[in-house]
């Protein structure tokens, strides 16, 4: 899913931010001759992400950087397990130090925070899935950290999908003029999502055909109702209100998407630290 071009553009594009003009600390104090060794190392139990995109920092940096990682994407780890060894002149393994660890702790910690709630609906089919609700210019990343931590994705962007909320509903009419208007443009590869508040909502987009129904804010008890009122002729997603005491009686419900923004916008950082 992430393409190493893409990696590599923004890697760089992170390093000019950090490095500036230069590392004017470590440019005065290593010498060519200088070399270190780190270790790579867990404070914390998660699930690891951003192996390749942490490789991608001292790569762009120096040939002369050498990595072993002893575990890959999606491994869970434990406190005080040993996840790389490093080698290599001291001033590129200190001026990637801070860049490489911001990638593969943020990016651990939203698959760590996926695991959990994807873990917390285990008895039942619905997928946990991300938002748009991501940081601007990362979220590509931050989808790679969904999927590793076994969630599923959402669309990526605006031209993924034709998702009705209740401001386009408004702005069209009603929920039927707006399905009816969006199906006469757009492509037949695109499908429909609506967004609805009440019972009444629900049985509109069936009788329209949407391709998926979103419940939104709706009760347990409500959403079952809508689940069977809908009985299989759309995608139901659930949203709103989605945390980890809920998620389960929320999956119980028989949705087949659970959409939540707290497994990236509330996500911690796992605790990484590369040790010289």
């Amino acid at each position: 899913m992430l393409s190493k071009f893409y990696v590599e553009d923004h890697v760089k594009s992170a390093l000019m931010e950090d490095i500036g003009y230069g590392d004017i600390t470590t440019e005065n104090l290593a010498g060519e001759n200088d070399f270190l060794k780190a270790e790579l190392n867990t404070r914390s139990e998660g699930v690891l992400c951003g192996c390749d995109v942490f490789k991608t920092v001292y790569k762009i940096l120096s040939d002369d950087v050498k990595i072993k990682f002893y575990f890959k994407d999606g491994d869970v780890i434990k406190k005080g397990d040993k996840i790389a060894d490093l080698e290599g002149p001291a001033k590129d393994l200190l001026m990637g130090e801070r860049v490489s660890l911001n990638y593969i702790q943020r990016m651990s910690g939203i698959a760590t925070e996926t695991r959990k709630y994807q873990d917390a609906i285990a008895p039942y089919s619905a997928k946990i899935v991300d938002t748009r609700k991501t940081t601007p210019n990362f979220r590509a990343f931050e989808k790679y950290s969904v999927k590793i931590g076994g969630g599923a994705l959402h669309r990526f962007n605006l031209s993924d999908c034709a998702m009705i909320k209740d401001n386009h509903i408004r702005l069209a009419g009603s929920l039927t003029n707006a399905v009816n208007k969006l199906r006469k443009s757009i492509s037949h590869a695109h499908k429909i999502e609506v967004e609805c508040d009440t019972i009444d909502q629900v049985k509109e987009a069936v009788d329209v055909k949407a391709d998926i129904i979103m419940l939104d804010n709706m009760p347990v008890e409500t959403m079952k109702k809508a689940v069977e009122i809908i009985n299989h002729q759309a995608i139901v997603e659930a949203s709103g209100n989605v945390n980890l005491s809920t998620v389960n009686a929320i999956a119980s419900t028989g949705v087949d998407i659970i959409s939540s923004s707290a497994i990236v916008a509330k996500a911690p950082t796992l605790d990484l630290a590369l040790d010289m």
